[in-house]
């Protein structure tokens, strides 16, 4: 895939036509792009192409399928051509989200075929949270090609500026080397010398004050419609001599036909810089005749979009029409997967619905709005909608509905880790929803609420009442919340040491896949991750991070990736491998509009590998973790942070803030509390001598390393640490030992400490041992490895790295040798040593081996 890049007219469809021009003998071309809607057409690129592909596609298109059903059929047509594959897409800063999924799709699945998708976008509008660059950083790096634009040098304006009386030096400061500012601004410079405007708008707006009345009407019917215009419709709208006028209008150098029978600004910017011209009045009155030409005098065989029609109605400001149409464009874009652009057709809805006092339709408008917006982010905003969906739903006395929005009301509040409302809010539907027959909307509820016990650590409550809902559910066959109440249950009876409860998500993971269940599946692969990391389970994990990443991936779960990802994060951190636990922490917090739900567990996550090592910013991840957590009031978000920031004070030494931090564990009810979690508790008090409560943690509940730990047997925890995979907690437990004992374990201590890069402990461990006379049996000081080394996630040096980055890149040793200035033995040393570190045998088994960018882990 090649992505081309640039700001606006610096030129980057005039190149994609000349790279496509020469190719159409040869390739099968596709042409499509994204317009300037107010809410993007769905699947745009593609229904501009989609007649080329055949009846088939257009008809799958028509019909909203999902998209597991038509991003499969597409790259089959695609890979079917008997000719190589050329797919052109314009204008992706204006594309929705439908539009993006199926090139990501695409692009992760052409590789080996005889397929090359070619993409611009302006790099210049798009705000660093835009949903581009979150695709964008989703591409494979190994067969993406990106293409940033420059502008023209000022060596090339002065050739191009030759010809004309402008001064070169002038049209380069106005223009920036943008081609398009230049190419209008030589253009009115040729017609009108001496003057020069002073800004592209200027430019064509003075070209345009130049032409008859009628020609400018065309312009401005053009510039509402984002979309290239039907030269019928335009004649039907400009009379008999419609024919004419719009000839004259191409004439004039500032529209095109962009194909037979349709008509377009040649420059997006021209289209813009004549409706920023337009009055208010104007354009409403120009939107509404469009919108009335579509509807009324368009050709009985036409389509039109409704995402069109709904630009127009908003623009002409008719509510009826909105009111009419965005619904029925937001469910067709849901259904499609651009759930970004049905929560926009419904805030255009929104916008009109308080004036014509609908209250059914606007409580539905809400609700609808709230979901749709909900899958993207939680704001206050979203909270709101769903207040004011309920107040109009009591008020025409539809408790149904009411029940339904509480309990999505309770599922937000508790994404934002407001506990206590998600408490009130999930008690509340049941209640109003039990007043009425039993519905899947009751079971569900019962399920939310037995999701909510299980997160606040309350798993006997989470099972009874995921049961209630299972039965609920299963009398009903109603297989989401079946599904839903397994993942409690099967959860919380593992949590509690009960292995059947793999049973239950084995059972409710069957069910989803066979149901197409998708976020259902994400959740139970989710849940079991973290019950296999939390309990040390690291094979079971790592067989299902492998699964539940490839499922995500494949079915587009982005969000839910990145909450593995933050999971296989904790997995290295607990291995001892601090380059990787950090880089997949970053990446998680490097994300826009990250909930407190995926943001603690990785600032925690980092803190924790940055304090093991020794970094400066340790503290101040955890202390921040602490206000973020705080700031729920629930223990199951505390307890982690205050563990981590016990066993940073540790490490320094600092025995206050120790006690300080395991006092305040000391409030919490501990009763629901793993048996993982409540052993390492006991641990720090023991470390710290620190008494434990009288319903404290009892040795022989605990995990055998921790119950060795209690017995005061070192040597043996550390042995059972280490079968486990836990290499710094086996040499901690080295530390607690006493006297002649210590003596002999600190050499390994330090070797283990050392080992994986945790300094501090490991300064801690040299400080004993000369403490017990065992300084002698040490192993010599470590330098340890360099920076860039250790930052990493696969421990590579700068150098390596650069090296790794020109094999992808397809050179040889030599040509390496050549770009770094290297002996071609030392390039030879290089390859050698990275095939080690990534467990390679070959340069081609590196290449499938190489590590992704981090944000791509």
């Amino acid at each position: 895939m090649a992505l081309v890049l640039g700001e606006a007219g610096i030129g980057k469809s005039s190149l994609l036509q000349a790279f496509a021009a020469p190719l159409k003998g040869e390739f099968f071309v596709l042409q499509g792009a994204c317009e300037d809607l107010s809410t993007p057409r769905v699947l745009g690129p593609l229904r501009d192409f989609a007649p080329a592909l055949g009846a088939d596609v257009v008809s799958t298109i028509d019909n909203a399928a999902s998209p597991d059903i038509l991003m499969p059929m597409l790259l089959g047509h695609l890979a079917a051509q008997p000719r190589p594959v050329l797919v052109m897409c314009e204008d992706l800063h204006w594309a929705d989200q439908a539009t993006l999924d199926l090139l990501k799709y695409l692009a992760r699945r052409i590789a080996d075929q005889h397929i090359m998708l070619l993409a611009s976008a302006r790099n210049d509008e798009l705000p660093p949270d835009h949903a581009f660059w979150r695709w964008a950083g989703d591409l494979p790096p190994a067969s993406t090609q990106r293409l940033d634009l420059p502008p023209l040098s000022p060596d090339a304006v002065a050739t191009l500026a030759r010809d004309t009386d402008c001064d070169p030096c002038e049209l380069y400061r106005v223009t920036g080397g943008n081609p398009f500012f230049l190419s209008e601004l030589l253009t009115d410079c040729s017609r009108d010398p001496g003057h020069l405007p002073a800004s592209v708008r200027d430019a064509v707006w003075a070209r345009t004050s130049r032409l008859e009345a009628e020609v400018r009407t065309v312009l401005e019917l053009v510039s509402v419609s984002p979309v290239a215009l039907e030269e019928r419709l335009l004649e039907t709208l400009l009379g008999d001599d419609g024919h004419d006028v719009i000839d004259a209008s191409v004439d004039s150098g500032l529209l095109q036909r962009a194909s037979p029978g349709l008509l377009s600004f040649r420059h997006e910017l021209a289209r813009q810089a004549v409706l920023s011209g337009l009055r208010p009045g104007a354009t409403r009155a120009l939107h509404k005749r469009l919108c009335k030409a579509l509807t009324e005098q368009a050709p009985a065989h036409a389509r039109i979009e409704l995402a069109r029609l709904v630009h127009h109605a908003t623009g002409a400001q008719d509510a009826h029409m909105v009111l009419q149409l965005a619904p029925r464009a937001a469910r067709q874009a849901a259904r499609l997967g651009a759930h970004r652009q049905a929560a926009a057709h419904l805030a255009s809805a929104l916008q009109f619905v308080d004036a014509v006092g609908w209250t059914g339709e606007a409580a539905q408008l809400y609700e609808d709005w709230a979901y749709e917006a909900g899958l993207l982010r939680i704001d206050e905003r979203l909270i709101e909608a769903r207040q004011k969906a309920i107040a109009l739903w009591q008020s025409v006395e539809r408790p149904d509905k009411v029940g339904l929005n509480l309990r999505w009301l309770a599922r937000t509040h508790w994404y934002r880790g407001e506990a206590k409302e998600a408490e009130r809010y999930g008690l509340e539907a049941i209640r109003t929803l039990e007043q009425l027959p039993n519905s899947k909307e009751l079971a569900m509820a019962y399920s939310m609420r037995s999701q909510h016990q299980l997160l606040q650590d309350h798993p006997a409550s989470a099972i009874e009442w995921g049961r209630l809902a299972l039965e609920l559910a299963t009398a009903l066959d109603d297989h989401d919340t079946r599904v839903h109440a397994l993942t409690n249950i099967g959860s919380a009876k593992l949590f509690l040491g009960d292995d059947s409860g793999q049973q239950d998500l084995a059972e409710g993971l069957q069910c989803a896949l066979e149901q197409h269940l998708h976020e259902h599946a994400a959740r139970i692969y989710s849940n079991w991750v973290e019950f296999s990391v939390v309990f040390k389970q690291f094979a079971l994990a790592e067989r299902l991070l492998a699964e539940g990443l490839a499922y995500h991936c494949e079915h587009e779960l982005d969000a839910w990736v990145h909450y593995l990802t933050g999971w296989q994060a904790q997995l290295h951190l607990d291995k001892g491998e601090f380059a990787q636990a950090a880089a997949l922490a970053r990446q998680v917090l490097a994300l826009p509009d990250l909930s407190l739900v995926m943001r603690l567990p990785a600032l925690t996550v980092l803190g924790r590998t940055l304090s093991r090592q020794g970094g400066q910013d340790a503290v101040r991840c955890l202390q921040e973790a602490l206000q973020w957590a705080r700031a729920t009031g629930e223990s199951q978000r505390l307890l982690p942070v205050l563990l981590a920031l016990t066993e940073a004070a540790w490490q320094v030494q600092d025995l206050e803030s120790c006690r300080r931090w395991l006092g305040e564990i000391g409030q919490f009810d501990l009763s629901g509390v793993n048996a993982w979690d409540l052993a390492e508790v006991g641990a720090w008090r023991r470390r710290v001598a620190v008494a434990a409560r009288p319903d404290g943690e009892q040795a022989a509940a605990a995990p055998p390393p921790r119950a060795a730990e209690a017995a005061g047997n070192g040597q043996a925890a550390c042995d059972n640490w280490l079968a486990l995979g836990l290499p710094f907690e086996a040499a901690l437990a080295l530390l607690d030992l006493p006297g002649d004992a210590a003596a002999q374990a600190m050499p390994k201590a330090v070797a283990l400490l050392e080992q994986i890069g945790a300094a501090p402990a490991a300064a801690l461990a040299r400080q004993r041992a000369r403490a017990c006379g065992a300084q002698a049996q040490l192993p010599k000081s470590r330098r340890g490895p360099y920076a860039a080394a250790r930052e990493h996630p696969s421990g590579l040096t700068r150098r390596e790295a650069q090296v790794l980055e020109l094999l992808l890149d397809g050179l040889s040793n030599l040509e390496i040798a050549q770009r770094l200035c290297r002996s071609e033995r030392t390039v030879e040393h290089h390859v050698s040593t990275l095939l080690g570190k990534l467990g390679a045998t070959t340069r081609l088994d590196l290449l499938r081996r190489s590590p992704a960018p981090l944000h791509k882990i």
